[in-house]
């Protein structure tokens, strides 16, 4: 099945059924697959070829979304580009994908016009109101160009739909290669772990050019029937308000996103009672905040915690909103049409305690990376995805994240995990946030660095952090740097950016750079 007919099936049993709510308006399943049919029609009529690469970039928008399903319907490939990028990084991805065509926001007009010159593929460029300064078509014209009854190219669930570049955590991002197949077992997967039901009234917070906001909370919506409130930036204050007017029922975000939520002043002024379904991603998250979330949101029965990644469209693993207080720390259980397990480095798999690299395989895994053998080589492995995240597994098959396999500290000949210690600096009732990273020392080879965000107003010391590390691990796990930030640096799906914290304070005497909170080493 193309991705395309999810949006066409469910137009046909519910064509005035509200699709997306967004800042343009609000669309019926039949507006969206009206106007997704036109463009499409449009796009191949326009000289586009599957499955030739169409590059996307917009905020969340009902735009973004009728662009998107006439790309995969027309049996070329979305490529959807990170709008937080500038110029520079953008034109890497459209030149590394051989993008053919760049539909874009107005707002984005001077960032596509600064590279215009530069993009080595691109033939059709097309934007709301036309380029002013770039000669780009207007979408409007080119959409209403298209057939009303476009004769769409045959493809199977192998040919690809997406191409997904990686947030770029550990270096320049790669483009995940993701089929039709693989989006669709993922929904199927995802249905099943976090209980989606028809009808749902779903907040999208998540950009959608992240393969969880786009295959995960807006995909499934539109196959189920729901309606998709579209936000185009997160500001705690705004999505309350969302919340509230629009009756929505289902939220999905970070810890990060939902300890923010739960910090503005105003926030318990809100009527947050129609939320009946709470899911998290793209970090770990607290009991603390399990707990929080649970009050905030009275209507929930726990908090679905979601894990996976972009080579795997996303999900692997999915907690259970039932399990999610009985399990502290765990990501759930695999997935019912994969595999996924613990093991060492030469593959093999490891018992139920011992801690190694969580691989997967399954019809959700993607195709490879595009225009990058080995780097495809590197992580897929005799079928299996290497995820590069350490875990271990417990006795009933619950899986739990230990750290990125890259992130382990080595100091004195210990190995020691980070996560393990956010996971103490997280139970402190003044810190909201934590990341642990290893710094260069010249004694222990490397030193824990800790790096916390607190609560307004805390008088919280290095001293009263490393004792209270002290209480809770061994000695030579305790923090031997505490460096205190107003926010962490992360990247557009929340992940801690520990590559910035090293980079930044990665010398053997750091020190404060100008305009830190604050820093200490005891």
């Amino acid at each position: 099945m193309n991705l395309g007919y999810l949006l066409s099936n469910t137009a046909a049993r519910l064509p005035h059924h509200t699709a997306v709510i967004a800042e343009e308006g609000r669309f019926t399943y039949a507006q969206l697959e009206e106007r997704s049919r036109r463009l499409a029609g449009a796009l191949l009529a326009a000289g586009l070829k599957p499955p030739e690469r169409v590059a996307l970039l917009f905020y969340n928008s009902a735009r973004m979304v009728e662009a998107y399903f006439a790309v995969v319907r027309a049996g070329l490939v979305a490529t959807p580009v990170n709008f937080r990028l500038v110029g520079r990084e953008m034109l890497y991805i459209l030149n590394h994908s051989g993008s053919a065509a760049l539909l874009y926001g107005a707002e984005f007009e001077e960032t596509v016009a600064e590279i215009q010159d530069r993009l080595e593929t691109v033939r059709l460029l097309a934007t709301p109101g036309g380029g002013r300064h770039t000669g780009a078509r207007d979408y409007e014209d080119l959409l209403a160009s298209g057939p009303g009854e476009a004769t769409l190219p045959p493809h199977d669930e192998n040919h690809p739909c997406q191409i997904m570049y990686t947030s770029g955590t550990t270096g320049r991002p790669k483009g995940a290669v993701i089929s039709h197949g693989n989006v669709l077992w993922n929904l199927v997967n995802t249905i099943y772990g976090r209980e989606d039901r028809a009808g749902q009234r779903s907040i999208i917070v998540g950009p959608l050019y992240h393969t969880a906001a786009l295959n995960n909370h807006l995909t499934i919506q539109v196959a189920l029937g729901g309606t998709c409130i579209l936000i185009k930036k997160f500001e705690p204050e705004l999505l309350l308000q969302t919340i509230q007017r629009e009756q929505a029922t289902t939220i999905s975000g970070s810890p990060a996103m939902y300890n923010l939520l739960m910090q503005h002043p105003r926030a318990h002024t809100y009527d947050t009672r129609s939320i009946t379904k709470c899911t998290s991603g793209a970090d770990k998250l607290a009991m603390d905040t399990k707990r929080r979330l649970m009050r905030f949101f009275p209507n929930i029965h726990g908090v679905y915690d979601v894990y996976g990644c972009t080579e795997a469209s996303p999900c692997i693993t999915i907690l259970g909103a039932a399990d999610s207080l009985r399990k502290d720390g765990s990501v759930g259980l695999a997935l019912p049409f994969l595999q996924a397990r613990v093991v060492d480095d030469q593959g093999r798999p490891l018992p139920p305690g011992e801690v190694g690299e969580l691989v997967c395989r399954g019809p959700n895994v993607m195709q490879g990376y595009h225009q990058d053998p080995q780097a495809t080589r590197q992580a897929i492995r005799q079928g299996w995805l290497y995820t590069g995240d350490l875990a271990r597994m417990d006795e009933e098959g619950f899986f739990y994240i230990v750290d990125r396999k890259k992130d382990m500290i080595l100091s004195g000949g210990e190995n020691i995990y980070p996560r393990e210690v956010e996971e103490v600096l997280y139970s402190h009732p003044e810190i909201v946030e934590a990341a642990v990273v290893g710094l260069p020392d010249p004694t222990w080879g490397e030193r824990v660095a800790a790096f916390v965000v607190t609560k307004p107003h805390s008088r919280l010391t290095a001293e009263d952090i490393v004792a209270f590390c002290k209480k809770h691990l061994a000695g030579y796990k305790k923090p031997r740097q505490v460096v205190f930030l107003p926010e962490l640096p992360r990247n557009a799906s929340g992940k801690v950016l520990k590559r910035e914290l090293r980079q930044r304070w990665g010398q053997t005497n750091a020190t404060t750079p100008p305009g830190s909170p604050g820093e200490a080493q005891p």
